[in-house]
């Protein structure tokens, strides 16, 4: 149950941004496996990775006990 609702619009920013960059992400490695270019998919991989770490960024922060 939430005992604190005020939110947070940085926090709102970086799961949006997570999001949207897994998404990019997963588009650009899935051209570049398709087409065989090794640089869009690596970017594609890193973009995915960037994402990944935002949104763990912000779960790892919203888990964190109440002082």
């Amino acid at each position: 149950m939430a005992t604190s609702t005020g939110g947070n619009p940085v926090l709102l920013i970086k799961k949006i941004a997570g999001v949207l960059l897994l998404i990019l992400g997963l588009l650009l490695t899935a051209t570049g496996v398709s087409l065989s270019y090794d640089g869009l998919t690596a970017i594609g991989a890193f973009l995915l990775v960037v994402g990944l770490v935002l949104l763990i960024l912000k779960i790892v922060r919203r888990n964190q006990p109440l002082n």
